[in-house]
């Protein structure tokens, strides 16, 4: 027999926010891997410290993050080898992955390689949109407004038409694309109706109207937009 991988998302980055399945097959795997820089912590790992069992046997996958094109997939493709062998072995290997496994999640490069192979289960995790959303204190959605999810990296001209098609906005992996996204906004007139938020749920969460954001952005930062009034006035 075969041991079983799990792809668990272990949410925005509080650790409470990790769901009580996610703790309890973290605590209990002998095998975690996670992604993780060249320099510096892994994030999926920090958030799910506490749980992971000293004897358990860890595999960072390297992955740089750089603006230069870096091959990923060769990275995945050498880490799901690592992977399976712990799995043909009989041991189950869970893999972190921040936020939701399935949400722009890096489980995902895992699941395409591994998954046809070895039983495989997915636990889903709080998303950042909803962490977001909580921190502004301000709904994604209401009733049949359609929400749009953009990559920040989207050219200009196809986020113009995806944000003029929507109701709701959510714009992810804002970091370096700040500026650019910024004047954008300005120009179609969203700014008004746009709020900013870096690092949801850690202590160093920074919520702001988009008008007033820095210069700059990490990462794990988005802007939220709604387009129409305030759904929770006009119910």
């Amino acid at each position: 027999m075969t041991g079983i991988l799990y792809g668990v998302g272990v949410g925005p980055g509080d650790p409470e926010l990790m769901t009580l399945k996610a703790h309890r097959v973290i605590s209990g795997a002998k095998v975690i891997a996670y992604p993780a820089p060249d320099s510096g912590e892994s994030f999926a790992r920090s958030i799910a410290a506490e749980a992971i069992a000293s004897d358990a046997i860890e595999i960072p996958m390297i992955v740089p993050m750089r603006v230069e094109r870096f091959p990923a997939q060769d990275v995945y493709a050498a880490s799901a080898e690592v992977i399976a062998k712990h799995l043909s072995a009989g041991e189950n290997v869970v893999v972190l992955c921040e936020g939701d496994p399935f949400f722009y999640g890096s489980f995902m490069y895992l699941f395409a390689r591994l998954a046809d192979i070895f039983p495989t289960e997915i636990i889903p995790g709080v998303s950042s949109l909803g962490a977001c959303s909580a921190a502004l204190r301000r709904p994604l959605t209401a009733r049949n407004d359609v929400l749009t999810v953009i990559p920040g990296p989207l050219p200009d001209e196809d986020m113009r038409a995806k944000i003029e098609s929507a109701e709701a906005i959510a714009i992810m992996k804002v970091g370096r694309h700040l500026p650019r996204i910024r004047a954008l906004l300005d120009e179609m007139g969203m700014t008004e109706n746009a709020g900013y938020i870096e690092r949801a749920s850690l202590g160093e969460q920074t919520v702001l109207p988009l008008a007033d954001a820095p210069e700059s952005a990490p990462y794990f930062s988005m802007i939220l937009i709604y387009k129409g009034d305030d759904p929770w006035l006009t119910l």
